[in-house]
C-alpha cells in the first residue's frame, strides 16, 4: 500500500491538479523523449490515465509505446493502481491471476522509478513549471514524497 502511495505523490508531482485535467496531453523536454499523458475517465473520486512514451524508430515506423501504463488514481485514497502496464525491461504477467501479489508489487514497482525519472528529466503537466530542471527535480523529489 506504501508503494501505491508514494506512486500517487509522484504522480501529483508530475501532473498537480489531475482532477481538473482532461484530454490528451504531451510533456516535451529538450533531449528527451516525449511523456504522453491521456486522461481517458474522470469522475469525482477517481481518475484513469494512460501514460506513456511513443518511439518512432526506425524513422517513418509506426510510433510504438514503451512503457505503456492504464492506471486508476485514487484521489480520496491518495492511491494510484496500475490496470494495465506493458514494457519490455521487466517479465511482468499481464493478468494479475492468483498469485499476482509479486507481480502487482513489481508492476507498482517499476512505476514508482519511472515517475522519478520522469520527474528528473523535466516532465510536468498542468500548473506545475515544464521547464523543471534535473537539478530541480532531484531537489522536489524529496519534498513530494514527503507529502505521502
Amino acid at each position: 500500500m506504501a508503494l501505491c502511495e508514494e506512486n500517487y505523490t509522484l504522480m501529483q508531482c508530475l501532473a498537480p491538479g489531475l482532477k481538473q485535467l482532461s484530454g490528451k496531453l504531451i510533456s516535451r523536454q529538450r533531449g528527451v523523449i516525449d511523456l504522453h499523458l491521456e486522461i481517458q475517465e474522470q469522475s469525482p473520486y477517481t481518475t484513469q490515465v494512460r501514460l506513456t512514451h511513443l518511439f518512432s524508430e526506425p524513422a517513418g515506423a509506426e510510433p510504438h509505446p514503451d512503457p505503456d501504463a492504464r492506471l486508476r488514481v485514487y484521489h480520496d485514497a491518495q492511491q494510484i493502481e496500475v490496470l494495465e502496464l506493458r514494457q519490455s525491461v521487466l517479465r511482468l504477467s499481464k493478468d494479475y491471476a492468483h498469485p499476482a501479489l509479486l507481480d502487482k508489487w513489481q508492476a507498482n514497482l517499476f512505476l514508482s522509478k519511472w515517475l522519478v525519472f520522469c520527474l528528473r528529466q523535466g516532465h510536468g503537466f498542468g500548473q506545475r513549471s515544464p521547464m523543471l530542471s534535473s537539478a530541480a527535480a532531484d531537489a522536489l523529489l524529496p519534498t513530494c514524497l514527503a507529502r505521502s
